[in-house]
């Protein structure tokens, strides 16, 4: 083996002296035959030779980095899914115990409330997890306007919801996924509103634009990226009880991205949902071109 010739990048005509590695050196420049997932923090030396040799140890290193930072949001993703799923198993353990020690003292309301909370997060950690593999959407031609006034007359909310579609708009995509994204976003809406939520519809170009705003106090700018991370909650309003584990946002925004488009806090208590029409090209004009920001 040793001495034997590998070319990545070899110069027209074939391996010759330049370019050319040989498999000891490779080995020799690139121990990483013994790197795995606990020891990714580990770099290939850079010997700034301006040769092969230099580029594929930049690129080897790029990659331990790119993997390094993927495995540690998978670590996270963990710890703190485990974290959520605690809680609730937890209570409801204990209420399960008092009910079988002593079963007039049994809370069955305060037991399914839980048992309910526990199947959400669970949905919504595997929702996820699909994202996360990839899922694509359908390529099903699907009409928002109708899917907006539907979700709002099906929700029943304890606050008025003020729907204006000023234009019909047809997107391709999941109804069922699209459907989440609004629920997710008035879940959201209606936590932080003091008396109205708002759902405005209208075409932008070749986008659909749908707006979901409430009268609350808004997101402060520096916490606009934050909020769409998972498990992230802003403030005490946020709570477990009352505002579920932080990852409606986050499951709202990568459902989007899956259909071509974004999801942002336009300004203040403004989330803006842009989506590429059906049958009209996008080529030239960016998903917040016009919106503002």
């Amino acid at each position: 083996m040793v001495g034997r010739t590998l070319c990545p990048r070899s110069p027209p005509g074939g391996c010759g002296a330049t370019g050319s590695i040989t498999v000891d050196v490779w080995f020799r420049v690139f121990p990483i035959a013994s790197v795995d997932f606990t020891g990714l923090s580990r770099r290939v030396p850079v010997a700034g030779s301006g040769d092969e040799v230099e580029r594929l140890a930049r690129t080897t290193n790029e990659t331990l980095t790119a993997l390094e930072s993927s495995v540690e949001r998978q670590r996270k993703f963990v710890a703190d899914a485990s974290h959520e799923l605690r809680s609730p198993i937890a209570s409801l353990r204990t209420q399960l115990e008092v009910g079988e020690a002593h079963p007039e003292l049994l809370d069955v309301p305060g037991a399914v409330a839980d048992t309910v909370r526990l199947q959400a997060l669970a949905a919504d950690l595997l929702l996820l997890a699909r994202l996360d593999a990839g899922e694509r959407p359908p390529d099903r031609v699907v009409d928002l306007g109708t899917l907006v006034r539907e979700e709002v007359v099906q929700r029943r909310d304890r606050l008025p919801v003020r729907v204006a579609v000023e234009s019909e708009c047809e997107v391709t995509g999941s109804r069922g996924r699209l459907a989440q994204v609004l629920g997710n976003l008035l879940d959201n809406a209606r936590r932080h509103a003091r008396r109205e939520v708002a759902v405005s519809l209208r075409r932008d170009g070749a986008w659909a634009v749908l707006e979901v705003s409430d009268d609350g106090p808004g997101v402060p700018p520096d916490q606009r990226e934050r909020i769409f991370e998972r498990f992230v909650r802003l403030d005490d309003a946020r709570s477990r009880d009352d505002g579920g584990a932080g990852l409606g946002l986050a499951i709202a925004r990568d459902i989007a991205l899956r259909h071509g488009g974004t999801l942002v806090v336009a300004d203040g208590a403004v989330f803006r949902l842009r989506l590429p029409l059906a049958g009209v090209s996008v080529s030239g004009s960016g998903p917040d071109a016009g919106s503002g920001r």
